[in-house]
């Protein structure tokens, strides 16, 4: 059986990568909704020969990649 230590540290860390990711989730479509809408420009996000809206469409898709991460654990190690 898992050692209740060992629970309460898995839940702990899951709970941290699932609010992180939806965070990060949250802010990359904000920036991708008012870049498309004009409130700025996607060029100051630009670098090297990335596109800024490719950048700030990666923040969104390491939230979603984060918040995975955290339902996966959650689900495997605690229930």
């Amino acid at each position: 059986m898992i050692n209740s230590k060992y629970k309460t540290f898995v839940s702990t860390l899951s709970i941290f990568f699932i609010f992180v990711g939806n965070f990060l989730t949250v802010l990359g479509c904000l920036g991708v909704i008012f870049g498309l809408a004009g409130s700025y420009d996607f060029d100051i996000f630009s670098y090297g020969l990335s596109s800024g809206v490719r950048i700030v469409g990666s923040v969104a898709i390491a939230g979603c990649l984060l918040s995975a991460i955290g339902y996966g654990m959650s689900d495997f190690f605690i229930n």
